[in-house]
C-alpha cells in the first residue's frame, strides 16, 4: 500500500487574529480535505535561513461543527517557527503540513468532560469541547487560566458556545493579573464533586504538573504536552507509581551485532548497530539530519520504510496497523531487532 507524502501543500485562505500574539489559520491543503478527529494536530515544516524546522500545531476546529480546517498558532518569545509563521505567513500563501495526527482525543466515559487549559492549550481543548458538545449528551466544563484578559485566546468563541449550549457548557476565566497563579486548592474547587470524571489538560509544564499532582482521582487525566503522547498520568485501576512511571522506558537491551544502513534523498550511509539506539539516532550518529519533531511516537514527522530486517516500537501512536505491515516505522520509538535497511519517503 503506497502511503501519501508525509508532507503536503495547504492554502491559507483565511487568518484570524485572537489575540496580540495568537493567530488562527484557515488551511486548505492542496489535494483535498484532510479526515481528523477533535484534538489532534498538524506538524508544519517550515524553511527558516535555510534550515528545515518541524512544529507541531493542534486543530481549534473540530471536524462535527466547522466547515473549515483552522489551527490556532501563538507567538512564542524566541520561537523560530511560530514567530516566522506570525511574521510572514499571509492569507493565499501556501504551507507544508502532515496530516493530522495525535492522541490527545476524547474517551468513552459517563459525567462531564472536564478541561484546563493553560495560555494557547486551549487550542486543543476547545477542538474536544466542541465535538463533545455536538456528538454526545455529556456536559463539558472548563477552566482556562490566561496571565490577563488581553491573552484570552476564543474569549468570544466561549461566550458564544456557552449561549448555544445552555445548561451544559461551563466555562471558567481565571486571570494571573487579578487573582494570582491557579493553585492546586482553585483546581480541586473546580472540578468540585466530579473527582470520578476524566479530565484533559493542556498548557504550560509547570501548569500541567501542579493540576496533575492536585487531581487524585479516582478519574484519569489525559495531557496533551505540545507534541508528546497522550498517557493517562493516574487511573483507577493504575498498579503503583513506579509502574506508572516506566511506561514507554526501553528495556534492557541484549547485545546485538549488525548495520544499520539509511538512505535519506541521495545520501546512502551505514553506521554499526548500537544495541538500544532508534534508527533516528543512528541517522544522525551517521551524520544525517533526518526530520523530526515530537520524538514522542504521535506526529510521524520522523516517519521511514524498513526494506530489509526488523525493529521494534517503543511508542506507536500515529501509524496505522495497515502501515506498519506495510514496512513503515517511526525512526524516533523504532529499536533495531537485527541489521537493518531503512529509507526515508
Amino acid at each position: 500500500m503506497a502511503r501519501p507524502p508525509l508532507f503536503q501543500r495547504a492554502t491559507v485562505t483565511r487568518i484570524v487574529k485572537e489575540t496580540d500574539d495568537a493567530r488562527t489559520y484557515v488551511l486548505v491543503p492542496e489535494d483535498g480535505p484532510f479526515t481528523y478527529q477533535a484534538g489532534q494536530f498538524c506538524t508544519f515544516k517550515v524553511d527558516v535561513d535555510g534550515t528545515s524546522l518541524y512544529r507541531s500545531y493542534s486543530m481549534s476546529s473540530a471536524p462535527e461543527t466547522d466547515t473549515e480546517m483552522m489551527t490556532t498558532i501563538k507567538r512564542v518569545p524566541g520561537g523560530k517557527v511560530s514567530n516566522w509563521l506570525h511574521d510572514n505567513l499571509a492569507e493565499g500563501d501556501q504551507v507544508e503540513i502532515t496530516r493530522p495526527a495525535g492522541t490527545f482525543l476524547l474517551r468513552q466515559g459517563e459525567g462531564p468532560v472536564i478541561g484546563f487549559a493553560g495560555g494557547s492549550g486551549i487550542t486543543p481543548l476547545l477542538s474536544i469541547a466542541k465535538s463533545t458538545l455536538a456528538t454526545t449528551d455529556r456536559d463539558v466544563r472548563l477552566l482556562i487560566a490566561d496571565r490577563d484578559r488581553n491573552a484570552a485566546i476564543f474569549d468570544a468563541v466561549t461566550d458564544e458556545l456557552v449561549e448555544k449550549y445552555a445548561g451544559r457548557l461551563t466555562v471558567v476565566r481565571h486571570f494571573d493579573d487579578d487573582l494570582g497563579l491557579l493553585t492546586p486548592a482553585g483546581a480541586l474547587e473546580f472540578i468540585g464533586a466530579d473527582t470520578a470524571s476524566d479530565a484533559y489538560l493542556c498548557g504550560p509544564e509547570a501548569f500541567m504538573d501542579m493540576i496533575e499532582s492536585a487531581l487524585t482521582g479516582p478519574g484519569t487525566v489525559y495531557s496533551e504536552r505540545f507534541g508528546a503522547a497522550a498517557e493517562p498520568v493516574k487511573a483507577a485501576d493504575a498498579e503503583t507509581p513506579a509502574a506508572a512511571a516506566d511506561i514507554g522506558a526501553p528495556a534492557a537491551a541484549a547485545p546485538i551485532e549488525g548495520t544499520v544502513s539509511i538512505r535519506l534523498g541521495g545520501q546512502r550511509v551505514s553506521v554499526p548497530l548500537n544495541p538500544g539506539e532508534t534508527l533516528l539516532e543512528s541517522a544522525r550518529r551517521a551524520g544525517l539530519a533526518p526530520p523530526f519533531s515530537c520524538e514522542a511516537g504521535n506526529c510521524a514527522t520522523c516517519i521511514a520504510k524498513i526494506t530489509d530486517g526488523s525493529a521494534t516500537m517503543r511508542v506507536n501512536d500515529a501509524l496505522s496497523d495497515d502501515e506498519i505491515a506495510d514496512g513503515y516505522t517511526l525512526t524516533c520509538q523504532a529499536v533495531p531487532d537485527c541489521s537493518i535497511k531503512v529509507r526515508y519517503e
